[in-house]
């Protein structure tokens, strides 16, 4: 992987991200995961940017409190400033430090800095557990925005209530404050007894429409958004609510121009192999939201990371025409594509088709390799590869009854007629849109290299466009932040 447009730390993963933009400047935090065995007790670290495809390590910002201390894990939470100072609210949690029901306790922490970021001193005495009527094992992921018409702080919280159904007990609670520091229980911000948990919760607004985003995983392991006309509710579930698939978690915003970046994380697999489980954390990506005319979201990634993409070539020409009434047509590139490129389709389907898409590190005949495939039948995009899972060694036992990556579905409206796919690979990423709208992040593990083509399955399509571009190399200088003083990293950044 590059590392432009997508970060990962040497030897590490990312985790949740914590984005703060101030000055034209993102300072993402992040949950840093090791892996290491035993555990070292999980700190902040920080990664800043000004054009979002070159970040800068800005080093440890907020360390493990250290072995017996209630925030051994620093976990998710949120930044905010007033009158000049800058306050992280976070999730303390140690193994060792137990609830009545026998679980690691979740507390809300805080601390603050008063030199730009560049340091912060914790508060203990502003820690505070679960409220009465919620279970003290989930009370995580502090969000705090100012509420300009009720003229006070918010906190929405990570929470479950202490009895119901196990996996419907999921609440995002509340609490208020007017300084910051003295925190009031308050009514549930949002109470649907629908999923286990929703992790990583926070609110904004884009004109008049006010959005919840939040991750969950007990029905599908994903970031979904409602949105509402007012703060108070009722929150509306929109048609497509997802950002992402199964790959991308965790996301959370932050707003500069009027654009709503999203900065979430693309989850490796055990053993980097395409049959390993999903694993906590990954590399870092940002997707940027569009609101529609409805209201409604639209995702893709920030043009920045398209724009590394250069000079594009044409390995299957525009016009070229492939129909199968009754059965399956490809066509390949004559030579494998490069690691990283980005590849334009734009398809004009017709009606009835049952399926057609593009092959990714494909065999030179087609029959191996990656494949993303639009289902017009079906309403989805889905994420393919063949040979798939062998669980024996007769013909038989491929798993032909799981016919894509079960985990990697994306609904969406396929009517006949013109829709594209753009897709980035980069390395064993990859990371398609359909129709400037609808994404879908995955792995690339056990295929390294391989050519690019088209595809068409009981119908016919013509291909309009299908471009290849490879990155661009030139890069930016990099910024030494060790050597610099909080003013000075913000004044170099932005320059």
């Amino acid at each position: 992987m590059d590392q432009r447009g997508l970060y990962q730390p040497d030897g590490a993963w990312i985790g949740d991200v914590i984005p703060w933009q101030e000055d034209g400047v993102f300072h993402l935090f992040y949950l840093h995961e090791t892996r290491s065995t035993p555990k070292e007790g999980m700190p902040w670290r920080r990664v800043v940017t000004s054009n979002l495809v070159d970040f800068t390590d800005a080093g440890e910002a907020i360390a493990s409190g250290g072995p017996a201390a209630d925030d051994f894990n620093i976990y998710t939470g949120s930044i905010v400033v007033a009158d000049g100072v800058h306050h992280a609210f976070y999730t303390g949690q140690n193994p060792l430090n137990t609830g009545a029901d026998g679980l690691p306790l979740q507390l809300v922490m805080h601390a603050t800095s008063t030199d730009g970021m560049a340091s912060w001193q914790r508060h203990p005495a502003d820690t505070f557990g679960a409220t009465a009527g919620y279970e003290t094992a989930d009370w995580r992921d502090p969000y705090v925005f100012w509420d300009d018409e009720a003229q006070l702080w918010r906190m929405l919280i990570t929470a479950r209530h202490a009895a119901g159904p196990a996996r419907r007990r999921g609440v995002i609670a509340q609490c208020t404050s007017t300084d910051l520091t003295n925190w009031a229980a308050s009514e549930p911000f949002w109470d649907p007894r629908r999923y286990l948990a929703h992790e990583c919760p926070e609110v904004f607004r884009i004109g008049d429409w006010w959005y919840l985003v939040y991750s969950e995983f007990s029905d599908t392991f994903t970031t979904r958004y409602r949105m509402s006309r007012s703060l108070r509710g009722p929150w509306i579930t929109p048609e497509f609510d997802s950002l992402d698939g199964r790959a991308f978690y965790a996301a959370k915003s932050a707003e500069r121009d009027g654009r709503r970046l999203f900065f979430g994380w693309i989850a490796s697999r055990e053993a980097g192999s395409d049959d390993g489980a999903w694993q906590w954390a990954g590399t870092m990506s940002v997707l940027e939201a569009e609101q529609r005319e409805d209201g409604t979201l639209a995702f893709h990634p920030a043009v920045e990371f398209r724009e590394l993409f250069t000079e594009p070539s044409d390995p299957i020409a525009a016009g070229t025409v492939l129909s199968a009434p009754d059965g399956y047509r490809d066509t390949l590139s004559a030579e494998d594509a490069p690691s990283s490129f980005r590849l334009r389709a734009r398809f004009d389907i017709a009606d009835g088709t049952t399926e057609v898409g593009v092959l990714l590190r494909a065999s030179a005949d087609g029959d191996e390799g990656y494949a993303l495939r639009l289902e017009p039948k079906r309403g989805r995009l889905v994420f393919d590869r063949w040979p798939r899972r062998s669980t024996g060694t007769e013909q038989w036992q491929i798993s032909g009854d799981v016919p894509f990556a079960v985990e990697l579905e994306r609904p969406c409206r396929l009517d006949a007629g013109v829709h594209e796919l753009d897709v980035i690979v980069d390395g064993d990423l990859c990371v398609a849109t359909l129709d400037d709208a609808t994404v879908l992040s995955t792995r690339l593990y056990d295929r390294v290299s391989g050519r690019v083509g088209a595809f068409v399955g009981e119908g016919s399509v013509t291909v309009d466009e299908f471009t290849l571009s490879a990155r661009d190399e030139t890069e930016t200088s990099a910024i030494a932040v060790d050597a610099l003083d909080a003013d000075d990293l913000m004044t170099s950044i932005t320059t």
